[in-house]
């Protein structure tokens, strides 16, 4: 199935001029060694654009790809700057990288690799000066383990799962059941700290349909954004990260008959609470509800 006809079947996506991080569905990561960066950064429609320090670019290649970063983020699209996704705190290349990024005002947020402990934010905010909002990247066994810890950190924005070497750190098995202790525990993690879902892993199949249903499930377990690894998956993510039109009308009932009778009974306060939530988002990504589709009174 193409992508067209994926999008086809959700609701409408609007453009929202700038979709906060918190809100953010899809998270687009682009080689800082890739060509014409300037042009792919402007013009991209993923909620957030991630410029790739780290395993997007051979070693070779990272001192020219920090020189890219620093002139891509000029010509930002509509002004707004890139995020970055820089090197784990073990690494040789994670010095040079905070040394770009600390030195002058380029990006917008940093996504830190491999975190394993709140020690890892800790020292990279510091070498950040304090101030740059900042994604854990949650990517093994002991990651996963320290989840809570890593997300009630100062700074941390919102957690995120790199689902491919954590899989090849347990030994696990690229499918949802074996994966499903991980993610839900990211989405446990993320809301006992206060922080919005957690950000999945990228699908690496070019299937629009495999990557919708992917999206689909880890929207049904709590997770609200995705990693993508090209300009093409950023709409079929945003499409199926993205209120739909069933949901939508469910909200606007549920609204429609509180106004016409008030609280009824225990679980009325549950469903307007979600009815609000998922009225909110669609306003944050530009989807206008009252014209999403039809009304339904008996979404559940």
């Amino acid at each position: 199935m193409a992508a067209e006809q994926v999008l086809a079947t959700s609701v409408p996506v609007g453009t929202a001029a700038a979709v906060p991080a918190g809100l953010a569905r899809s998270w687009l990561l682009v080689p800082g060694s890739a060509p014409a960066l300037p042009g792919r950064l402007a013009t991209s429609a993923a909620d957030v654009v991630v410029v790739d320090l780290e395993d997007g670019v051979a070693p070779a290649d990272k001192p020219a790809a920090r020189r890219a970063l620093a002139g891509a983020s000029d010509g930002a699209r509509n002004g707004l700057r890139p995020w970055a996704r820089i090197a784990d705190v073990s690494s040789d290349h994670w010095r040079a990288d905070v040394a770009l990024l600390g030195s002058a005002d380029l990006v917008a947020g940093v996504v830190l690799a491999k975190v394993e402990s709140p020690r890892d934010i800790r020292v990279t905010l510091e070498a950040l000066g304090g101030e740059v909002p900042l994604v854990a990247l949650i990517e093994s066994a002991r990651g996963v383990e320290s989840a809570l810890e890593i997300a009630e950190a100062p700074g941390v924005t919102r957690l995120a799962f790199g689902s491919g070497d954590f899989r090849r750190d347990t030994g696990a098995a690229d499918d949802s059941i074996a994966l499903l202790f991980a993610r839900s525990r990211l989405v446990t993690a993320s809301r006992a700290a206060g922080l919005p879902g957690p950000i999945d892993g990228p699908t690496v199949p070019r299937d629009a349909a495999v990557l919708a249903e992917a999206s689909r499930h880890a929207a049904s377990l709590g997770m609200t954004g995705r990693l993508c690894l090209r300009e093409e998956q950023a709409p079929v993510v945003n499409a199926a990260l993205s209120p739909s039109a069933a949901e939508l009308a469910w909200a606007l009932d549920v609204l429609d008959t509180l106004e016409r009778h008030g609280i009824r009974d225990g679980s009325d306060l549950p469903r307007i609470a979600r009815a609000q939530a998922l009225l909110a988002a669609a306003g944050s990504f530009g989807i206008d509800a009252h014209t999403a589709g039809p009304h339904v009174s008996d979404y559940a």
